[in-house]
């Protein structure tokens, strides 16, 4: 038995240490893990969210090693390189039943022990049952660590009901936009806008297949390319009412407002009822992800969606603040820690 485990401790944005914590033996249904690999989450970033959890141990983008299981446990063996989910629902209550998962009670109480920057963590019994996954041998470390993001990215594309032929804007092409950006091509859309404020970026999103597009230019050049439309679904990545706005005025009629991330809670955005009735425009927000998004993927990613290219850092753990820093400044897509 593991008796001890090197973890970040996250006290504040500024206040970053990795200490040893104790871990206790390994209780019914629970998996002990060795983490190969973990990223950083652009979630990581917003600090009144951070604040509300503080202190705490972050990271859910996990890769990990089964080095041993606890008493009940027969479905994993020491050794299996596995895909981790930090939640995982109850599977039987009303919320699980309509299939809104990131509502259920049990999804929102559980979670790793410390954390998933860390060298060892344990994984609760729901997830144990619910939303563990083999790692399929031809599938690395590195790629895999992109299911837990590509899973939030693979719900929300399903709650706006994209359709094949669509036309899409992506607003903001940091490494969750360009996921959006990657997999709706993948599904089908006829053509995806990628915008951004950042040359680097717009050029990323090019040689992956998105139509860049600076964002000062982008409802002329949008509404110009769409015979004066708009996009059949904006997807909304920065959490600001100026993101939401800018969506707004790309979305076309019948079309689809996908707000991906969170604005701080004090934000209010003043919506326009009478335009938005009567053009029946669709305002959806998407929440992380649940068992079947995690398990859809993975699939995606073992049929070779070109992920690892956006990895632009790979840190040890002491150095995750760097990667943090390197974040803010839009210095880098994806952070990869390796504990």
């Amino acid at each position: 038995m593991v008796e001890r485990t090197r973890a970040l401790l996250y006290r504040s944005r500024d206040d970053l240490q990795v200490e040893e914590v104790a871990l206790r033996p390994l209780q019914r249904g629970e998996v002990l893990v060795r983490i190969r690999v973990c990223g950083l989450c652009p979630g990581e970033l917003m600090d009144w969210y951070m604040a509300k959890k503080a202190p705490f141990t972050p990271g859910h983008e996990l890769v990990g090693e089964v080095v041993e299981v606890g008493p009940g446990v027969t479905s994993f063996r020491g050794g299996e390189r596995v895909v981790i989910h930090h939640h995982a629902p109850c599977g039987s209550c009303r919320f699980c039943q309509r299939g809104d998962y990131v509502h259920c009670p049990t999804w929102r109480a559980t979670r790793l022990i410390p954390g998933g920057l860390s060298t060892y963590a344990i994984v609760p019994p729901p997830v144990v049952e619910r939303d563990l996954l083999l790692i399929p041998p031809h599938v690395n470390d590195e790629a895999a660590a992109f299911t837990e993001p590509l899973a939030t990215v693979v719900k929300a594309l399903r709650r706006a009901g994209l359709r094949e032929g669509d036309r899409v804007a992506v607003i903001g092409l940091g490494v969750m936009g360009l996921l959006h950006g990657l997999v709706a091509l993948r599904w089908g859309a006829e053509r995806v806008w990628g915008i951004d404020r950042i040359p680097a970026r717009l050029e990323v999103g090019s040689e992956m297949g998105l139509i860049p597009v600076p964002a000062f230019e982008a409802v002329e050049r949008i509404h110009a390319e769409s015979e004066g439309l708009g996009a059949d679904l904006v997807v909304v990545g920065p959490g600001s009412v100026e993101a939401i706005e800018l969506g707004w005025s790309l979305v076309a009629s019948g079309g689809t407002l996908l707000l991906f991330t969170p604005t701080p809670p004090e934000a209010r955005w003043p919506v326009d009822v009478y335009t938005l009735y009567f053009r029946e425009i669709r305002v959806i927000p998407s929440y992380s992800a649940g068992p079947p998004d995690m398990q859809e993927a993975l699939r995606l990613l073992a049929e070779g969606l070109p992920v690892e290219r956006l990895i632009t850092h790979r840190l040890p753990l002491e150095e995750t603040s760097r990667g943090y820093q390197a974040m803010r400044a839009y210095e880098a897509l994806k952070v990869l820690i390796y504990p």
